[in-house]
């Protein structure tokens, strides 16, 4: 183990020793970065005119998918809410040894494992409700929350807000799908590890009806999008903003200083991620809960504070998500798509991506796990989105910036001295309210980041696995290269970063969502099943 470990550390610092002395060797990094990133999200990005109006074909497969789930689920988002709250708190966990009762077993339970049925056990899964939830969760709740909304505001207004929060809700039932399929198809090999997630459920599930080719390249499709996902949103992108905080909070200078502090985040991940699933489930059922608990504490603290913006907030939020001021370029639509897309980047709902950690839970019913999963949108976006928009709408009252031109606003330029974008903003609202919590948020930010990392990680080494098989060379393979754009994320400008990242997470959606519309009559037989094992009605 420590032997790897050396060996990512060591593949790590080579380009380091090769460019440390090289004059501006972040922005060499950036340049050549930009022009993929550019080419990458006007692919994706490609658009429809509707009405007159220029819309992303891959919005509303986002967005239609997830209408069409809740009606057909009959507002399960709404309906199953605390059912799915009770799953997590382990009241239903009897039906998972019910079975061994009947056969008049005994049952001897230690720190959750069932002792004396260890070997059976583990062709249920590798983790509880619990850490499958703050697994991936940590994948989407972080910088997501606290850099992306500022990112939708800043451009597309506080009326981005309302169709940010509208997106989570619909999402609900995205990820109940999902991830109840990710459990459905997923396999498990002798030892209890679990391989899941949307290339099983495209490949199996396809070919359970007839469509076996039709799979396979859908399944192939999404394992290379994946792990482009993970190098970009979920590692890129999380160290970039990282280390824009620490550079930030602490006054630090240098060509090459984002390299540097880049190198040092991915020694740091690397010595986590290097023990599989259960030790980044254990980091990040600690870490997850630790900083979402202070962060939606301080937002409410403030939010508390400025009790009488409340009104007015909220207010501008509604009424300009349908009537924008005329700085935000789009319009309406224009800010509508801004609050879906940073929707989509922030709870990854319709994308695929956190099935494969709620794969891996400890469950004989899948559906079980599919409503566990819908709680994610709701912490994440309804809930942290909607915070973290409060604090910059009331923050900006006084008009310290403008919507819709914050990255160059020459009067946020002149005051601060620095350009706002991304996570500084946030750091900026808060710290106007609570001076000196910035550096809180500093660290929070990185947390969140590492958190995030690691989870993606694993999503990526799943994706990876299925395309080059599973043995510790493929595995060491992945790890290294992932951690490679650790350092990259932390070296290119916030603006090339965003656009890939983005491309990379919403490109997920189009392999996935098709899945999912041929797939979801299986959904509704295994709810059917799970509520009848817990005695609920239909």
């Amino acid at each position: 183990m420590r032997q790897k470990a050396l060996l990512v550390s060591i593949t790590l610092l080579i380009p380091y020793i090769l460019f440390a002395d090289s004059v501006g060797f972040d922005q060499r990094i950036n340049d050549g970065f930009m022009p993929i990133a550019l080419w990458f999200e006007n692919l994706i990005f490609t658009e429809i005119n509707i009405l007159g109006y220029s819309i992303p074909i891959i919005l509303i497969v986002l967005i239609g998918g997830a209408l069409f789930f809740t009606v057909y689920f009959s507002f399960i988002n709404i309906k199953r809410l605390p059912t799915a709250i009770q799953v997590v708190r382990g009241k239903y966990d009897h039906v998972e040894t019910d079975h061994l009762e009947k056969e008049n077993l005994q049952v001897n339970i230690m720190n959750g494992d069932i002792v004396d049925t260890i070997k059976n056990e583990s062709h249920e899964g590798e983790l509880n409700h619990f850490q499958a939830l703050t697994t991936a969760v940590s994948g989407t709740v972080g910088l997501g929350n606290i850099a992306m909304v500022a990112v939708a505001i800043s451009i597309g207004g506080p009326g981005a807000t309302f169709w940010m929060v509208l997106a989570g809700i619909l999402g609900m039932s995205s990820k109940f799908v999902e991830c109840t399929l990710g459990v459905r198809y997923r396999d498990i090999d002798s030892s209890g590890t679990v391989h899941g997630g949307p290339m099983y459920y495209l490949s199996k599930g396809l070919k359970d009806k007839g469509w076996t080719k039709l799979g396979k390249l859908l399944a192939g499709l999404f394992a290379v999008l994946c792990v482009g996902a993970s190098f970009g949103g979920g590692n890129a992108f999380q160290s970039n903003q990282a280390a824009a905080q620490i550079i930030q909070r602490f006054g630090l200078q240098g060509d090459s200083i984002g390299t540097v502090i880049g190198i040092i985040m991915a020694i740091l991940v690397g010595i986590v991620i290097i023990g599989g699933i259960k030790r980044i489930a254990s980091v990040t059922e600690k870490v997850v809960p630790l900083m979402a608990a202070i962060y939606v504490g301080a937002a409410l603290f403030i939010i508390l504070m400025n009790y009488t913006m409340i009104d007015d907030a909220i207010g501008l939020i509604v009424s300009e998500a349908f009537t924008p001021r005329a700085t935000v370029t789009g319009g309406f639509i224009g800010v509508m798509i801004q609050g879906f897309r940073r929707a989509a980047f922030s709870n990854e709902a319709g994308a695929g991506s956190a099935a494969i950690a709620h794969s891996a839970v400890n469950t004989k019913y899948a559906a079980s796990e599919g409503l566990v999963a819908l709680l994610e949108p709701l912490i994440d976006t309804v809930i942290i989105c909607s915070m973290t928009a409060l604090v910059i709408v009331m923050f900006n009252m006084n008009d310290v910036f403008i919507y819709g031109d914050v990255i160059n606003n020459e009067a946020a330029i002149a005051s601060t001295g620095q350009r706002i974008g991304g996570v500084n903003l946030t750091s900026m609202a808060f710290d106007a309210s609570i001076p000196g919590f910035s550096y809180v948020l500093a660290i929070a930010v990185v947390m969140f980041a590492f958190s995030t990392m690691i989870s993606w990680s694993y999503y990526g080494l799943q994706a990876w696995k299925y395309l080059f098989g599973k043995s510790s060379k493929v595995d060491i393979a992945y790890k290294v290269i992932f951690l490679i754009f650790t350092v990259l994320g932390s070296a290119v400008t916030l603006d090339a970063v965003i656009k890939f990242s983005d491309a990379m997470i919403l490109a997920l959606v189009f392999p996935n969502m098709i899945g999912l519309f041929f797939l979801f009559p299986i959904v509704k037989d295994e709810l059917a099943k799970y509520l009848e094992a817990i005695g609920l009605k239909k």
